[in-house]
């Protein structure tokens, strides 16, 4: 079993979290990026620094993840087209993709990226919480128990 981190933009925390459960449960990592960026020393553990681009990182993502595999990013698009391939995906903070919650998360998504190019809303995500640590670990330990 393999489980894949779009490395970019995924909180250290979360990061951290996934590798103590690797090396607990014996499965590899890939923490893929488009940037260069520390690595854990573990042997679980492997980073892919994809050429720079627009997507190349998703594009990796989605070309090499499997179905029986699981992936953790908070990218919304990036999301929908794994879940479309039958791969599992959450968010850092423990929020399952799935197809049953797909189109409203699309649209959620949508309607934010409109607000804000419009000026009538800002700001990003709030800061990565000990709550949001805490219902990572939760939804990772149900979907890796799942994948068995």
């Amino acid at each position: 079993m393999r489980v894949w981190i779009d490395a970019d933009a995924c909180p250290r925390a979360a990061k951290d979290l996934v590798v103590k459960f690797a090396l607990k449960r014996k499965f590899e990592v890939a923490l893929v990026a488009g940037q260069a960026q520390a690595r854990p020393p573990f042997a679980c553990v492997r980073l892919v620094v994809v050429p720079s681009g627009p997507d190349a990182a998703d594009d990796y993502l989605v070309e090499h993840a499997i179905p029986g595999e699981l992936v953790v990013c908070s990218d919304v698009p990036l999301a929908d087209r794994l879940v479309k391939k039958g791969v599992m995906v959450v968010d850092p903070r423990g929020r399952e993709f799935d197809e049953r919650n797909m189109g409203e998360r699309l649209a959620a998504r949508n309607l934010f990226t409109e607000l804000r190019d419009q000026g009538q809303v800002g700001g990003g995500q709030a800061a990565y919480s000990d709550r949001d640590r805490q219902a990572f670990a939760n939804a990772l330990d149900r979907l890796l128990s799942r994948l068995g």
